[in-house]
């Protein structure tokens, strides 16, 4: 009687070690002083303070924030063009950015694959993304999980997950509740979609429009795919920038990542019960891949604006003493950002004006 091998199910184990081999390297790039090697352990291991210099935080009372994200159907547009990497940067992204809303540093991250079997390019471009998406955030990448799941996913297709944890002095913690009539808000330029609403976006574009990833777009100066697979922008550093700036004053009040439910429900999500936001709509540049979209499916402006971020990636909630020396600040770094609201009494939502 034939004997019935793993490779027989559809997971070789060779083409696995293959596939690990690749990570390594893509791991340790990412490093700190503060990751503590543990060579072939079944867990990755990070310090929270370290004695010396640079890394030295001396943390008082130090509070964990965790947070956890995909990339949604942004990957079925990766799979059309047949790049990888960049998915991974929006990986790490929607998951930092949602720790940074706390006020907190990021540590360290993970990241779950699973595909429909062993294939060590693909693997390893996929990891090159989140490597670099964690270098730029100065998050370790300690470890992860390769899952090969045949019966699940068709030859092709894959998922991605993330996990991401930060540190905050609990003193320092942004939760909104020092929010006060007066203060500004803050929008932080995005860098086009990002990583929501791409079941939208895929059906005005290949569905409705019946376009290809190869075909161009005249108005964005990119072709469909390009344009699609623009990465996620990532905050940390410059936001880290601007708390570190400020150690003693309370100047940062807030901030909110700008994902599904656009810029109204996101920034309502940090206002104190009885405030409100007044976002004035034409104070920022809305990047043009939006203008596209609305017009190649018809898409109504209230359905735009709940659906995407329209060009404003994260807000910050600032006193108003100091919202331009944050602009500047922002601006010195390389951050596009724009004063698009204030706050006022209110019942806790966000309302154009």
């Amino acid at each position: 009687m034939q004997k019935i091998t793993y490779r027989d199910s559809g997971v070789d184990l060779d083409t696995y070690q293959e596939s690990m081999a690749r990570l390594p390297k893509l791991m340790r790039r990412t490093h700190c002083p503060r990751v503590l090697p543990w060579n072939n352990g079944f867990a990755g291991l990070f310090r929270l303070d370290f004695s010396k210099g640079l890394f030295s935080r001396d943390y008082q009372e130090p509070v964990l924030v965790s947070g956890t994200d995909g990339v949604g159907t942004k990957l079925k547009v990766a799979q059309m063009v047949g790049r990888h990497d960049s998915i991974g940067i929006d990986l790490v992204a929607m998951c930092v950015n949602d720790v940074i809303c706390c006020g907190a540093e990021p540590l360290f991250f993970l990241d779950y694959v699973a595909m429909a079997e062993d294939d060590p390019e693909l693997l390893e471009q996929i990891v090159t993304g989140i490597s670099d998406g964690c270098f730029e955030s100065d998050a370790a990448l300690i470890g992860g999980e390769t899952a090969i799941m045949p019966d699940l996913y068709q030859r092709g297709d894959y998922d991605l997950a993330g996990f991401c944890v930060g540190i905050a002095e609990r003193s320092r913690l942004l939760d909104g509740s020092h929010i006060v009539p007066g203060d500004v808000v803050l929008g932080l330029a995005s860098d086009g979609i990002h990583s929501n609403g791409y079941s939208l976006v895929r059906k005005i574009v290949f569905e409705h429009a019946g376009l290809s990833v190869d075909d161009q777009v005249e108005t964005c100066g990119s072709t469909v795919g390009e344009l699609l697979l623009q990465p996620t922008r990532l905050y940390a550093r410059p936001v880290r920038e601007v708390l570190n700036h400020y150690k003693v004053k309370s100047v940062v009040h807030g901030i909110s990542h700008i994902t599904g439910g656009g810029l109204h429900e996101n920034l309502a999500r940090i206002l104190p019960a009885e405030l409100d936001a007044e976002i004035r709509r034409d104070s920022w540049t809305i990047p043009p891949v939006f203008f596209w979209l609305q017009d190649l499916g018809g898409v109504d402006e209230s359905e735009m604006y709940r659906v995407f971020n329209m060009g404003i990636g994260l807000t910050m909630v600032v006193s108003d003493y100091y919202a331009e020396s944050v602009q500047q600040q922002l601006t010195n770094l390389g951050l596009k950002n724009w004063q698009i609201g204030q706050i006022v009494e209110g019942c806790g939502n966000c309302r154009w004006v």
